[in-house]
């Protein structure tokens, strides 16, 4: 009888526990957030509207006339160039966590793995995000809008004197080279660099701004100063579309610090709120800096502002609060100023559009600040217990992204002039890109 009991105990525990365990592979499976998936939709969108048209329209109206198709064109060529290099390798050399570990610092501390080369495994079911709640297809198309304007803002610093084809080569080894390892660095979790010391770079602060300021930088050095700078006056044609682009950078910029939030929740909320905050606080800041300098507030410097209050908050926007915020945007504004009218002129390179004393500068003062009011106890949101330690491991990541950047870009500008030459020549210079470059005229009276 006791035989019959057992043997009909497992018969029944054979029927039940496959039924318990498919229950609980359905309760496991991740499940698509509708929500989520249509917040992430809209920052897509609304992060490539800043590089097309925003941040086209914004350099494009601070050239003169005769470059400014050039511009145009480099942003919507680094558009294509940058999306296809992506789904090839670059978002499996970014986010590919094959090989990492927490607390290990091996190759792929620095390098991601090949397994999501070409998107292998990529299909309309794959869902990733906090929680597993939104397409995979999406974060992939939301990090390519990253991947998008980061090169494309390193084209202000040497408008007006790179040639076409030096420029395409240059940003498609750039990207393989410093971009893409610098975010698997900072955002592909434990056992990436960056990531393990602690960095905090919510939306870009480092991987964005301080990396494509740096290389901005370094490459208005190597190639030179345009002909006639600084004795000939080279102002901005259209100042109309340079307010014009800077307010759909403003607009976009809420898709990429309230969409680094990867859901529809209080942390994009408030990383959408400081956003704002910070960005009125720079656009007056840098305002009232030049009136008192100058006597004088002017269109562009407002427009500057903008960008820098932008730039400033995007590391820090899901760990600060609004009174963080307002100090940073303040800070910002300020400083940039500064650096991107006294300092440029007290160095004398020609950074064409001011790509390093906006987009460098504000991204090495908002990364460090961030350290300073991602604390609670400074009204921030963040984790962040010892201020002075938070503040050195920013630094350490400002220090590194600098370095390597430098070096980096460096290397493959020096070896492209080498090979084929950066610059165009002094009569295409005297002509303009634009008919040198692409045999057009932005304007035909």
């Amino acid at each position: 009888m006791t035989l019959r009991k057992f043997a009909g105990l497992g018969a029944l525990l054979s029927i039940v526990m496959p039924g318990l365990a498919m229950a609980a592979d359905e309760v496991a499976a991740p499940v698509l957030n509708s929500g989520d998936t249509a917040w992430m939709l809209t920052s897509t969108a609304l992060v490539l509207f800043m590089t097309i048209p925003g941040l086209a329209l914004f350099y494009g109206g601070m050239v003169r006339s005769k470059n400014i198709l050039s511009v145009l064109m480099q942003c919507f060529a680094i558009t294509g160039l940058i999306s296809i290099l992506w789904v090839i390798y670059g978002y499996s050399i970014a986010f590919d966590t094959t090989g990492m570990e927490q607390g290990v610092v091996n190759f792929n501390s620095f390098f991601g793995g090949m397994g999501k080369a070409f998107l292998a495994g990529v299909t309309p079911s794959s869902i990733t995000g906090p929680a597993a709640l939104f397409p995979e297809a999406v974060f992939i198309t939301f990090q390519m809008t990253f991947a998008i304007i980061t090169p494309a803002l390193i084209v202000g610093a040497f408008a007006e004197r790179m040639k076409f084809s030096a420029m395409l080569i240059f940003m498609g080894i750039w990207f393989t080279l410093v971009y893409a390892p610098i975010a698997h660095m900072v955002w592909s979790g434990n056992g990436g660099l960056m990531w393990d010391w602690g960095v905090l770079d919510f939306a870009g602060g480092t991987v964005v701004h301080i990396n494509a300021g740096v290389a901005g930088l370094i490459a208005c050095l190597v190639l030179g100063k345009r002909k006639g700078f600084p004795t000939t006056p080279m102002a901005p044609h259209n100042l109309g579309y340079t307010l014009m682009g800077a307010a759909m950078l403003w607009v976009g910029w809420f898709g990429f610090n309230a969409g680094s939030a990867a859901a529809a929740n209080g942390t994009a909320g408030m990383a959408m709120l400081v956003t704002q905050i910070a960005t009125a606080a720079a656009a007056l800041g840098w305002m009232f800096a030049e009136w008192v300098t100058h006597g004088k507030p002017s269109a562009l410097g407002i427009a500057s502002g903008v960008v820098a209050g932008l730039v400033a908050i995007t590391p820090a926007a899901g760990t600060v609060g609004p009174m963080g915020a307002l100090v940073i945007g303040l800070a910002a504004g300020v400083v940039c100023f500064f650096c991107a009218t006294t300092l440029k002129r007290k160095l004398g390179y020609d950074d064409s559009l001011d790509a390093f004393g906006v987009h460098g500068i504000g991204g090495i003062l908002g990364a460090i600040l961030t350290g300073v009011f991602a604390a609670p106890a400074l009204g921030g949101f963040g984790t962040v217990t010892d201020i002075g330690a938070q503040v050195w491991i920013q630094c350490k990541g400002v220090g590194f992204t600098v370095i390597y950047t430098a070096i980096v870009t460096y290397i493959i500008l020096k070896v492209l002039d080498a090979v084929m030459g950066l610059r165009v020549t002094e009569e295409e210079e005297s002509v303009g890109l634009d008919l040198a470059q692409h045999n057009e005229r932005g304007y035909n009276l």
